[in-house]
This record gives structure tokens, C-alpha cells and sequence, in this order.
């Protein structure tokens, strides 16, 4: 096993506050754009932190003497997990990392449809399918604002029981709001590949809106096209889409909301990403460092507001960001890349107008 002196990591050049906490660990360090990864290079390379854009498979790890990857994301479906299995490869994702930076997007997101659209969220039922740590923190986020909520979780339902689940089916004929928050499988009993495809768009009763935070491929891009077509759905937010980076540019214009897949990427999620990344790389090769990791603060950490609504849009208005990507599709990549700095509520001072 290498020593902390001798290792060589490579790393995605977009994940942030890593360069001075790495300081602690190793001097051999490699920051190269996640698409760049190679076979040539990360053939001598004993460790990799990577993000989404990085595909982590045979073709890329064969022969290398890569052992350990940590991805500092939530997902993980970009590493071929049966590869690592049989060549002995350990790897780590970031469970929960970004779960209050993906609520703080869809309070937001809520709140918009409230001051835009006319939606009284007090009135309305909201539907989580996926009810993991972001849709554990959407339903306490939506029941703060006074809405009905119904959980879908077939894993969850299965362990836990029956008594706090809904089928997929109740929801499509009682929410108001529909959301997303499943992990990619593309096959098995718990398969999310297309789950919201012509069938379960042809099966709501409530022309509700739907939201998707969590993977593109769990929604058919051209079933949903069709839906809005048809008002089977009334409004669509999605942050994130099939084929990423060359989205639907129709379905792009007619969303309500959306983004270039920044919902989990405030300052305090990114920092716990490479924080959670960081602590597993050293607990894998037994190595004891201290580094703290800490986001800068917001540019106005002072918030004046009449009412908790207005507060929030003042933090985090996800209309900026649904503006830049519409104005400018092809920037894609780099809208995500060189996302600005957003930080959570904690990092605010809230005072009401007199």
C-alpha cells in the first residue's frame, strides 16, 4: 500500500476546497476536467476523486493501479460497481452530502409556483417518490409551508412496511406536485429507468407539476414532452435531463424551471461532498490528517425581508439559473462547472422589514 508521501491521486479539477486540505495527505496530486480522465492516465495513479462526468469502468481502470475512488456526489451510477468488485477496487459516494442544498432548491422552486403560478401550497398535496436524505429533508421543507404530503419508496416500504408508504399509483391520482428524488437503476425490481414514462403520465388525475432533481433518465424526456402537450401536466422543473450535457432544447423552452443539474450544488453541499470524499480516502489508506474544510461566506450575509418567502428567494432564486441555461444551452457544462458561490440558510442573518 502506498504511504501518504507516495500516493498518487488524481482528482476532478471542478471539485471544490480540496486543494489545501489534499496539502495534509500528499503532495502527488493530478487536477485534471472530469471528462479527461484517461487509461494512460490513471494507469499509475493509486487513488481517483471524481464527480459525475468521470466514468469509472473497465475501459478506464483496466491494468491501472488505481484501488480506491471516492465520487463526491450522491449518485454513483457512473462507476461500474461489478468492474470494481472483480478488480478489487474499493469505492465511496456521498450519501446525503447535498440533501439540504437539493431542499433548499426545491423550497424555492415551491415557493415560485406559489408567487407566480398562483399555487396555494397550503392547499395543495405534494408527492415524493424516493424518500431517501433529500426526500426525507423535501417532505420536512414542504410540511413546514403547510402541505399535504404523500411518500413513495418501494426499498423503504419493503424494509419498514406498508403504514407511511403510498403506491405510485394513489400519488398519480392525488398529488397536486410530483417529485423526484430515486437513484438510477436501469434494471431490477427497482428499476427507475423511465419510471415517469407514457403510462404514468397518462395515468395522473390532477394535471400536477412535476419536478426532477434526481437523475434525467428517470423521466422520458419525449413522454413528458408529449404531457405538457397534452396538459396531462401543468408546469415542469427539471434540473436534470436525459443525454446531459446536449439536453431536449424544445423541452428546455417549455419547462416552467430549468437548470444545468446544480440542485445539490450550494457551498455547504460541495464542501461535505469533498469533506465525506476526503475522510474515506484517509480512513482507506489508514491515514491520520487534519484539514478543515469550510465554505467562503455569502457576499451579503444580511437578509432584510418582510415575510420567511421573500427571505429564502433572497438566499437562493433558482430563476437565475433557469435564465443562464435558457439564454445559453450550450454552456451547459460550464454553467456547472463554474457554478457561483450559493450557500444554505445557515450562513445568513435574517431581519424583518420594519
Amino acid at each position: 500500500m502506498a504511504t501518504s508521501n507516495q500516493m498518487k491521486i488524481i482528482i476532478d479539477n471542478k471539485i471544490p476546497y480540496i486543494k489545501e486540505a489534499i496539502k495534509n495527505i500528499t503532495d502527488n496530486v493530478l487536477y485534471v476536467p472530469g471528462k479527461d480522465f484517461t487509461p494512460e492516465l490513471v494507469k499509475d495513479a493509486d487513488a481517483l476523486i471524481i464527480r459525475t462526468r468521470t466514468r469509472c469502468n473497465r475501459e478506464l481502470l483496466e491494468g491501472s493501479k488505481v484501488r480506491f475512488i471516492a465520487t463526491a456526489t450522491i449518485g454513483f451510477d457512473h462507476i461500474d460497481t461489478e468492474y470494481c468488485r472483480e478488480a478489487g477496487i474499493t469505492w465511496t459516494n456521498a450519501p446525503g452530502c447535498n440533501s439540504a442544498s437539493v431542499a433548499q432548491y426545491l423550497q424555492s422552486s415551491l415557493l415560485l409556483l406559489q408567487q407566480i403560478k398562483g399555487m396555494p401550497l397550503s392547499e395543495l398535496t405534494l408527492g415524493i417518490i424516493g424518500v431517501g436524505n433529500v426526500g426525507s429533508k423535501v417532505a420536512q421543507v414542504a410540511r413546514e409551508m403547510g402541505m399535504h404530503v404523500l411518500l413513495n419508496d418501494l426499498p423503504r416500504e419493503a424494509e419498514e412496511g406498508k403504514a407511511n408508504f403510498n403506491p405510485l399509483q394513489t400519488l398519480a391520482e392525488r398529488c397536486d406536485i410530483l417529485t423526484f428524488h430515486v437513484p438510477l437503476h436501469r434494471t431490477g425490481v427497482y428499476k427507475t429507468f423511465h419510471l415517469a414514462d407514457e403510462d404514468f403520465f397518462r395515468s395522473l388525475k390532477r394535471r400536477p407539476v412535476i419536478i426532477n432533481t434526481s437523475r434525467g433518465e428517470v423521466v422520458d424526456t419525449h413522454a413528458l414532452l408529449n404531457a405538457l402537450e397534452n396538459k396531462q401536466v401543468s408546469e415542469a422543473i427539471l434540473d436534470v435531463w436525459e443525454n446531459e450535457p446536449d439536453i431536449n432544447l424544445t423541452l428546455l423552452n417549455k419547462v416552467f424551471i430549468g437548470t444545468p443539474h446544480i440542485a445539490g450544488y450550494s457551498a455547504d453541499g460541495k464542501a461535505n461532498a469533498t469533506r465525506m470524499s476526503l475522510d474515506a480516502l484517509c480512513r482507506f489508506f489508514h491515514i491520520k490528517a487534519d484539514y478543515r474544510i469550510l465554505p467562503p461566506q455569502p457576499e451579503n450575509p444580511l437578509i432584510t425581508a418582510s415575510t420567511p418567502a421573500e427571505a429564502y428567494l433572497q438566499m437562493y432564486d433558482p430563476r437565475r439559473d433557469s435564465e443562464a441555461l435558457k439564454r445559453h444551452p450550450e454552456l451547459f457544462e460550464k454553467l456547472r462547472g463554474d457554478y457561483p458561490l450559493r450557500r444554505e440558510k445557515e450562513a445568513y442573518t435574517l431581519t424583518e422589514k420594519s
